[in-house]
């Protein structure tokens, strides 16, 4: 390791200027994010149990309109059969320009159609032939809610081979954590398997501590969450909102060859749209030595969780 690997980069917070974001499938967010996120930047969709695809088509397509980059959430087990989903990904290529999906297994126990996991669905060859150029998968630093670690390591390895072989580039968006280790820990261990996928690194939005300790259970995320009971003891109530802050700044003294895997940042909003827009403006100015420009109050919109499986 050499002196330059420990000196802090900027180059993180550079990332974080195109930073993805999530709104729900049911489209009811478009005014809010125009509010709080610039056109061009990427919005993934999610697809929950029981969502109709035809929703997803219509948000996909007002956000393109509206001069955003669709990513489509894929839930493989919500698929009912190969023909629905050759007409999602028809619809969304035809009527949004959809080029990059986020594939995950969904949150559902059961398939609904033949599609028992998101390899699975990537072997019905839909994908490619629909024109699907980037596929994101999902990636647990805390550990797989239902593989163990070398497990879900091969998942990843057979997606690397899978990006090659089809000629389809594919990125790991992680799962989020409330701290920084677990994520250096996870990319040391790819690569240690010389798994050499881009991360996308997700981020929990500022909300209370009382909503992101609701959220990570529905999503299952574990050991770091004692960091936001930290909180919680820190200032002796739950209605202070606690953002990325620490996770970031984790990353960013983390010597550069342990950080050199991560691609980009994703927010989930889970305290809303607002508060995740002027947390990313606040620590992008603080970084570069601006003063903060507190933002005018406006209602948050709690969003929809989507488990990664």
């Amino acid at each position: 390791m050499t002196a330059a690997d420990l000196v802090p980069s900027r180059d993180l917070t550079a990332l974080l200027s195109s930073a993805s974001v999530e709104v729900s499938s049911r489209g009811h967010q478009l005014a809010e994010l125009r509010d709080h996120f610039a056109p061009g930047t990427d919005v993934t969709i999610t697809f929950l149990p029981g969502d109709n695809y035809r929703h997803n088509v219509e948000t996909a397509t007002a956000l393109r309109r509206a001069g955003y980059n669709p990513v489509p959430h894929i839930a493989a087990r919500e698929m009912a059969s190969r023909e629905a989903l050759d007409d999602f990904l028809a619809r969304l290529r035809d009527e949004a320009d959809v080029t990059r999906i986020l594939l995950i297994a969904g949150d559902t126990a059961i398939a609904r159609g033949p599609f028992k996991s998101s390899l699975d669905l990537c072997a019905s060859g839909l994908l490619e032939a629909r024109g699907i150029a980037r596929l994101s998968v999902a990636g647990h630093p805390e550990g797989h809610p239902y593989l163990e670690t070398v497990e879900a390591l091969d998942v990843l390895d057979a997606w690397q081979a899978w990006g090659h072989e089809r000629k389809i580039q594919v990125e790991v968006m992680t799962q989020f954590c409330f701290e920084a280790a677990p994520i250096l820990g996870w990319i040391g261990g790819l690569d240690a398997r010389r798994i050499q996928l881009p991360v996308i690194v997700g981020l929990a939005g500022p909300a209370t501590p009382a909503t992101l300790m609701k959220f990570a259970l529905r999503c299952g995320v574990g050991h770091s969450m004692r960091a936001v009971r930290s909180q919680i003891g820190r200032f002796g109530r739950l209605l202070t909102d606690t953002g990325p802050d620490e996770v970031m700044r984790g990353l960013q003294s983390a010597p550069k060859t342990a950080t050199a895997a991560i691609a980009g940042f994703h927010l989930f909003p889970f305290g809303g749209l607002r508060k995740s827009g002027d947390w990313l403006r606040s620590y992008r100015r603080e970084s570069i030595g601006l003063p903060n420009r507190a933002s005018a109050d406006s209602a948050s919109v709690e969003p929809e969780a989507s488990r990664f499986d």
